[in-house]
């Protein structure tokens, strides 16, 4: 007996799991390795939550190069991924015979420089925008913006209404950035060459008037005194409460974390709308978007095989389902095959018209492997009022210029 006990334990196999620290991440982590575990009996994955933002940027580069990375490990894709040197640091999955079912427009945000992909979905497609409050708006008889003049004045409806117009929570640094990030729709809309220009080194944010309005934005709302007079303090739960039971109006975000807004205020997910970033012409309102994130396995892990397996559970329709059943829908999903169920939040229906009509572009990090690291500082300070919008564009540049010639791209 003792001889067949010990070699069920030896046919067990142990991988670590290394994810997002986002509530929602974690718990459609969670059901991930549950689902996996019971139809996969001799893997046992163990979870380790990270840190976020620049924190975990640096802790994901510095486990690569030192080859302490888990075996599994949950990242952006796009110009962050490009930035680990994938062809080097993680595993070729190409061909994978799950890959047939997903979708191509996630296979190139993953795709190494010498054109082999290296990563799989997890989560949603998602939009970049502006969480609101639907009672606040049904209230004030204000309606959804086509325009930033438009959403300006909302905002000043709102504050004489005796309300908070706009959330901010640069406790979270990255929280910062989605206005800058989501209005990456309107740059685009009146430059279509902006990326290829921008990744060429030709293009810059303080020169170029359409791509200066992103960094205006974010200084005009603090300059108007718009923002929630904790903005320094509060975090990403304090503005996902806020907008979802009314504190705020409006709340800066990628729709993502509609999960944690269903899972922690489920009578109040249907009172959260959503719209783009707002641009200067409502003849070309659109919607800026960001593609999954990936999941990668390290070259330096010792259990691949096993890696593998976890992978391509997350990459199938069962893993689709599993996420389902972790917690809201927050767009769709990138692999054939996967549906999204009848009974999707408010914010998700809102989201969705963009994509029917056609009117979305991907993040700028989606289409130029050049995100300069510092960004998240520069715009806490333009929020903030504490650096002028054409100040920190210029800082932006130089940051920009810095990681551009360490990614070794010409014309830099």
């Amino acid at each position: 007996m003792t001889g067949i006990v010990g070699l069920a334990m030896a046919q067990e196999t142990n991988i670590t799991f290394f994810t997002g620290n986002d509530e929602a991440t974690v718990l459609i982590s969670e059901q991930l390795v549950a689902d996996f575990e019971a139809a996969n009996p001799d893997i046992n994955v163990d979870i380790e939550v990270g840190p976020g933002g620049t924190e975990r940027d640096n802790l994901v580069k510095t486990r690569l190069a030192t080859g302490t990375m888990n075996d599994v490990f949950l990242y952006n894709s796009g110009s962050l991924f490009q930035a680990l040197n994938p062809a080097q640091s993680v595993v070729d999955l190409t061909n994978e015979p799950w890959q047939a079912e997903v979708q191509s427009s996630f296979k190139q945000v993953v795709t190494a420089a010498d054109g082999t992909i290296r990563g799989a979905p997890i989560q949603n497609a998602m939009g970049g925008g502006f969480f609101y409050n639907v009672p606040i708006y049904e209230e004030l008889g204000l309606s959804v913006p086509k325009t930033w003049e438009e959403f300006m004045a909302n905002n000043a409806k709102i504050k004489e209404a005796g309300k908070v117009p706009v959330i901010q929570t640069y406790t979270d640094t990255w929280t910062s950035q989605i206005i800058f990030l989501a209005d990456y729709y309107n740059v685009q809309a009146k430059d279509q060459s902006f990326a290829e220009r921008y990744t060429a080194g030709e293009a810059k944010f303080a020169t170029d008037p359409g791509a200066i309005r992103s960094f205006e934005k974010l200084g005009e709302l603090s300059e108007a005194g718009y923002l929630n007079e904790d903005y320094g303090a509060a975090a990403l739960a304090d503005g996902l409460r806020m907008v979802a039971t009314g504190e705020g109006a409006h709340y800066p975000m990628l729709t993502f974390a509609l999960a944690t807004v269903a899972q922690n205020y489920p009578e109040n997910v249907d009172a959260v709308g959503f719209f783009s970033v707002p641009g200067d012409d409502a003849a070309l309102n659109g919607l800026t978007i960001w593609l999954p994130n990936g999941i990668y396995i390290p070259q330096s892990s010792p259990n691949i095989d096993a890696a593998k397996r976890f992978v391509a559970f997350v990459a199938s329709v069962e893993g689709c389902e599993s996420q389902v059943k972790a917690g809201s829908v927050t767009g769709p999903f990138l692999v054939n095959g996967c549906e999204l169920p009848d009974d999707v939040p408010r914010a998700v229906s809102d989201m969705l018209p963009y994509f029917e009509a056609n009117q979305t572009a991907p993040a700028l990090e989606f289409l130029s492997p050049i995100k300069g690291p510092a960004l998240e500082q520069i715009t806490v300070e333009i929020g903030s009022g504490t650096r002028a919008a054409a100040d920190g564009a210029a800082l932006y540049d130089e940051d920009v210029r810095k990681q551009a010639q360490q990614l070794g791209l010409p014309g830099w």
